[in-house]
């Protein structure tokens, strides 16, 4: 159950502040008892649609302390959604 709970904290701190979810693709607890998580979002939807252009998928790299607080967050990637993603 505390992945729920912190998938759900990032999920809400998204939608507050940044940009609804669209997919959380990795949960690892850290080194200093906090979590790090990949998050996915939709970026710039309303005006990729208006050009009839693929929408732009940013991949975030999130930090969370041992309470499940988001203490960071920081793009690390933008692409196409349909573009192939280049991670090992």
């Amino acid at each position: 159950m505390e992945i729920k709970k912190i998938i759900g904290n990032v999920t809400e701190f998204f939608n507050e502040y940044v940009a609804p979810v669209h997919k959380i693709t990795s949960v690892e607890e850290s080194e200093n008892n906090g979590w790090k998580l990949t998050v996915e979002v939709i970026e710039e939807k309303e005006y990729m649609k208006k050009y009839a252009k693929d929408e732009m998928l940013g991949v975030y790299d999130v930090s969370l302390n041992k309470e499940k607080e988001v203490t960071s967050y920081k793009r690390r990637d933008i692409r196409y959604r349909s573009a192939i993603n280049q991670e090992v």
